[in-house]
């Protein structure tokens, strides 16, 4: 999967990224809860670097590439891999049942909701007219945790934790995808629960801005965000 010679041993992981994507956005929330320092690498998706290629050819991010030169390449592993490092906030269920209903809520959240989500932001992408039956499949997912809100503070319980973390991020962007239409839906519990995940010291600090990393482009891999 790696080249040693295109990925020297470093002193921090690299971690390829892009600010906007989702799944690199709930990669960045674990690693910067878990204290993991990273040499960032800001990417264009359309001039994806050759060195990203090289240890990922599946082209998307994020990419987190470790000092001995093995190479995470879902979201949900490079998580794991953080938090099972170091997990301050207890992020990561500690029983049975609660680790069984986290991975069930993100399955649900990358599978079906994943799935309509696409489809209801990027409708043209799919030789769609509108996303609006998609939104309205994409909302079933969202009613059931608007349920779960209204009982419980966050998704897996009284705190923050892996669950919030890796569902957040696309609750995002259907919400901002039509910010009006979210708004009218009777949703108060799960609309708060964004508003304060937004509003976050956690989420400001993984959405500062960095600049493109200047490595050489190597084209366009098959797979896209």
């Amino acid at each position: 999967m790696t080249n040693p010679e295109a990925h020297p041993p470093t002193p921090l992981p690299v971690l390829y990224s892009f600010r906007r994507c989702p799944y690199a956005m709930r990669a960045r929330l674990a690693l910067q809860v878990a204290g993991q320092a990273v040499a960032h690498r800001e990417i264009e998706l359309k001039h994806k670097p050759a060195a990203m290629l090289q240890a990922s050819p599946k082209g998307t991010v994020p990419v987190l590439v470790l000092t001995d030169g093995a190479v995470l390449e879902q979201s949900l592993d490079i998580m794991r891999w953080a938090l099972e490092r170091h997990d301050p906030e207890a992020w990561l269920p500690t029983d049975e049942a609660s680790r069984q209903d986290a991975w069930a809520l993100i399955a649900q959240n990358d599978g079906d909701f994943k799935f309509h989500l696409d489809r209801y932001k990027y409708p043209h992408h799919y030789d769609l007219a509108d996303g609006v039956v998609h939104r309205a499949q994409a909302a079933v997912f969202l009613g059931t945790l608007a349920l779960r809100l209204a009982a419980i503070a966050y998704l897996s319980g009284p705190h923050f934790s892996i669950a919030d973390a890796a569902i957040a991020p696309f609750v995002r962007q259907f919400a901002h995808t039509d910010k009006a239409w979210f708004a009218q839906q009777d949703w108060p519990a799960l609309a708060q629960w964004l508003a304060n995940f937004e509003e976050s010291e956690a989420f400001a600090q993984v959405m500062e801005k960095h600049p493109v990393w200047p490595g050489v482009a190597g084209g366009l891999a098959p797979g896209a965000l």
